[in-house]
This record gives structure tokens, C-alpha cells and sequence, in this order.
């Protein structure tokens, strides 16, 4: 913990700089320069308080230890059985530190495109898809999070999804969703079995952070774009203008569409937004591949063909298989409830990344 010691100094410093620039009258007139120091203030708030908190935890069991010398037996005693709290506390206080001073993920305050595909399975995986989609959605808006359904793709009047996309807004969307890409695989009796057996299907998750425009160039000579007339169930006309967009990015190969809007425009700048968060997402990905140790610190590579969780509905059972944790409260976890599950990803990624930096 000493060698850190000096780097907490200096992040209390900085601290205290920016409490005097925010009430420095030339900076609260300059709007971007003042968000940009509101910003960095509030990043480093929760380590400022941390590290305040331990240094007076040290302070005490300095003074205790100093109080031990007394020659007062009562005094001793109190103190004796009061000292282990007190070294728990700086202990954990130490750990919350290390964890706080962690590189922080740059995409991790931002928004996310949430992309749900039916794999194997039929329209068991469809249906399953229509339950993640309303498991994300609720734990979204339970954060106070805004979710819109940029594109969608019914796949049979049971109201099961072939795919959807949906943006999701709100702050550290990124930071909470991010583990939950990867196959999802269901256990259960679909409603169309008369036989009443168990069938196994699967669905696809991609949890993308949204990109930017400077973060992201595109050139427009590499796009073809296309409109053509939106549709609903059963291929019937939705309006009669050509308001749907379909843009092929050639050098990928990716292709977008959106038809939710009326507006061809609308339709337009959503898909583009996808586009970009896509290309941005291929580029991680090649990153990761690239770096494999970084890969290893990780909860799972992040791969899309990787298996990371079942859901076992005759039993109840959710299991992760990324970090082996097996909880017996589907119902609950399915209805929005994955908050705990995802603590648990985020709390093996940071003990993963400490292991290696140690």
C-alpha cells in the first residue's frame, strides 16, 4: 500500500484544485471547460472520500496503538476488543482503493446498443429472445435508465423476436450491461409442445457502447444506402412512402436497416448510430483477439459464440457459467432482477485485473 501512497496525495491535490476551478468565476463562464472539471471532479469523488475515510482509520489505529502503552488496564481492554473492527476496516478500506484506482474502461459512462438474436431452437429461441428483451428492459427503466426499440423482427404471432435492437440511455449503461454478451441457453417446455419435454434453445446478446461521431469517421463513399417501403406482419405495407433505410457498410460487409419511424430521415440517423456503434464494437473485438492476456482478465473474451449462462426453467436454476454461480431465483432473475448476478461479474473482473496487477 506504500507505493500508492504518494499517487493518493496527489489525487487529494488535484481534488482540491478543481473544488477552487469550479467556483473561479472565468471557469464557470467557459461552459465546456466547466463540464469538463465537473466531470473530473465527480470521477474522482469516490476516491477522495475513500481515501479520506483511511486515512482516518489509520489516524486511530495509530492513536490505539499509541493508547496501548497507557498503564490503564480498563483503557486496554476497550481498545483490544475494539482493534480488529478497526484493522478490518482499513483492510477493506485498502482494497476499495486498489479497486478505485483500476484503469477505467473509457466506454463505461456511455450508452449502449442492446441487440437480442433467436439462434437455435425456433420459436422457443424467439419467444426467449421477447423474455431477454423484457429482462433488460425492466432492469433498465429500474435504473432509470430510457430504452427505444430502434429495429425489430417478429417471428410469429406468438410475439417472439427474430432480433431486436433497442438503444439504451443512462449513466454507466455501459459499466453494468457489458458482461452480458454471449450466448444465453433456455431449458424449458416451449408453449407449442404437447408432449411436455424439455427443449434447450438459444439466443444471442451483444451489449455494444454507442460511438461517437468523433470517435468513429465513416466515409460516406464506403455506404450504400437504400429505401424501400416498411413492412409489418405478413409482409403488409406499414405506409406507403419509402421511409425504411438499409445501409451496407462495403469494406465489412455490415448491413443495417431500420423501419420503426415514420421519417425515412429518423430512420437514417438510427441506423447510422448502430452502424457506428457495430464498427466500434469489430474493433474491440479485434483487440481482445489480439491481446490475449488481456483477454484473460476478463469475464469471458467478449466472444459472441461463447455459452455464459442457462436458464433452467423446470428447476428455477440460473447459472453463469463464466464464474460458476448457480442461484434458484428464475423467476425473479427474468423478470429484471440481475443486479446481484451482475456485481458478481463486475467483483471477479476486478479481483482478475488485481491478481495480475500484483
Amino acid at each position: 500500500m506504500d507505493v500508492i501512497l504518494d499517487k493518493l496525495r496527489d489525487i487529494e491535490i488535484r481534488y482540491r484544485e478543481l473544488e477552487g476551478l469550479l467556483s473561479d468565476p472565468q471557469v464557470v463562464s467557459k461552459q465546456g471547460l466547466y463540464q469538463k472539471y465537473a466531470r473530473e471532479h465527480s470521477e474522482l469523488s469516490e476516491l477522495v472520500d475513500t481515501i479520506r475515510r483511511y486515512e482516518k482509520t489509520i489516524a486511530r489505529v495509530e492513536e490505539y496503538k499509541g493508547l496501548l502503552a497507557e498503564n490503564d488496564d480498563e483503557l486496554k481492554a476497550m481498545i483490544r476488543d475494539e482493534m480488529p473492527q478497526l484493522q478490518q476496516e482499513q483492510s477493506d478500506l485498502e482494497e476499495k482503493i486498489k479497486i478505485l484506482l483500476l484503469p477505467k474502461d473509457p466506454n463505461d459512462d456511455k450508452n449502449v446498443f442492446l441487440e437480442i438474436r433467436a439462434g437455435t431452437g425456433g420459436d422457443e429461441a424467439s419467444l426467449f429472445a421477447a423474455d431477454l428483451f423484457r429482462m433488460y428492459a425492466r432492469y433498465a427503466e429500474a435504473q432509470g435508465w430510457r430504452v427505444e426499440v430502434v429495429s425489430s423482427s417478429s417471428a410469429s404471432g406468438l410475439g417472439g423476436y427474430k432480433e431486436v435492437i433497442a438503444q439504451i440511455e443512462g449513466k454507466g449503461a455501459y459499466s453494468r450491461l457489458k458482461y452480458e454478451s454471449g450466448v444465453h441457453r433456455v431449458q424449458r417446455v416451449p408453449v407449442t409442445e404437447a408432449q411436455g419435454r424439455i427443449h434447450t434453445s438459444a439466443v444471442t446478446v451483444a451489449i455494444m457502447p454507442e460511438a461517437e461521431e468523433v470517435e468513429l469517421k465513416i466515409d460516406p463513399n464506403d455506404l450504400r444506402i437504400d429505401v424501400y417501403r416498411s413492412t409489418g406482419h405478413g409482409g403488409q405495407s406499414v405506409n406507403t412512402t419509402d421511409s425504411a433505410v438499409r445501409i451496407t457498410h462495403i469494406p465489412t460487409g455490415l448491413v443495417v436497416t431500420c423501419q420503426d419511424e415514420k421519417s425515412q430521415l429518423k430512420n437514417k440517423v438510427k441506423a447510422m448510430k448502430v452502424l457506428r456503434a457495430r464498427l466500434l464494437d469489430a474493433m474491440v473485438q479485434k483487440q481482445n483477439a489480439e491481446q490475449a492476456q488481456t483477454r484473460k482478465s476478463q469475464v469471458g473474451s467478449g466472444d459472441r459464440s461463447e455459452r455464459i449462462r442457462t436458464y433452467n426453467f423446470p428447476q428455477g436454476r440460473v447459472t453463469d457459467h463464466r464464474i460458476n454461480l448457480t442461484r434458484y431465483d428464475l423467476d425473479n432473475f427474468i423478470n429484471g432482477n440481475i443486479g446481484t448476478v451482475i456485481d458478481a461479474l463486475a467483483s471477479h473482473h476486478q479481483a482478475e485485473t488485481l491478481k495480475k496487477q500484483g
